[in-house]
């Protein structure tokens, strides 16, 4: 196997930033006000320094396993057919020729048809460098069919992420340069 990434945690700043959104949309979603949190991110919206300094770095479960699990920062609850955006703190510099590809992890996927908001996360070997610092975040969808809740605790592997190699055109001549996440390349 090739070594070719390594994950690192973003800045205290810019996890904080996108963990208070994550906990404000947890409060509204569950119809509380910020005076009483609801359960879900009661603990993490009180003390974020502590949740950011219990971040898991993403790790392969085995040695024949191909993805890395990404672990969640925060309780969630999810009913059918509720979406949360789950900062994961992490973000990934790789060696340009690779991409980061992630994937909800199976066994959730199975059990609840938990997907991501995309599909397909795509992390570009060039997202590392970007004003947020490349950090990963990852929304996620319970699309059960059955009415069964989704629940993640904080510290569980919930998404995996798989590096691929993949090559370009004989005539591409791309010089453009990033600068954000989401639609931030099509601008």
């Amino acid at each position: 196997m090739r070594r070719i990434a390594r994950f690192e945690k973003v800045s205290f700043s810019e996890f904080e930033k996108c963990y208070k959104e994550l906990c404000e949309t947890l409060t509204v979603k569950n119809g509380k006000t910020e005076e009483e949190p609801n359960g879900e991110c009661t603990q993490e919206q009180a003390d974020t320094e502590t949740v950011y300094n219990g971040i898991q770095l993403p790790r392969r479960a085995t040695s024949g396993s191909a993805g890395y699990d990404f672990f969640s920062t925060c309780d969630v609850c999810l009913q059918p057919g509720e979406s949360v955006k789950i900062p994961t703190g992490i973000r990934a510099w790789m060696e340009d020729g690779w991409v980061l590809m992630l994937y909800p992890r199976s066994g959730l996927g199975y059990r609840y048809r938990m997907q991501l908001a995309n599909t397909v996360g795509v992390i570009d070997s060039d997202y590392y460098g970007s004003d947020n610092e490349g950090h990963i975040q990852i929304k996620i969808t319970n699309d059960s069919r059955e009415g069964k809740v989704l629940q993640i605790k904080a510290g569980e592997a919930f998404a995996q992420g798989v590096f691929t190699e993949y090559g370009i055109t004989m005539d591409d001549e791309t010089i453009g340069t990033r600068n954000g996440g989401f639609g931030s390349t099509s601008k």
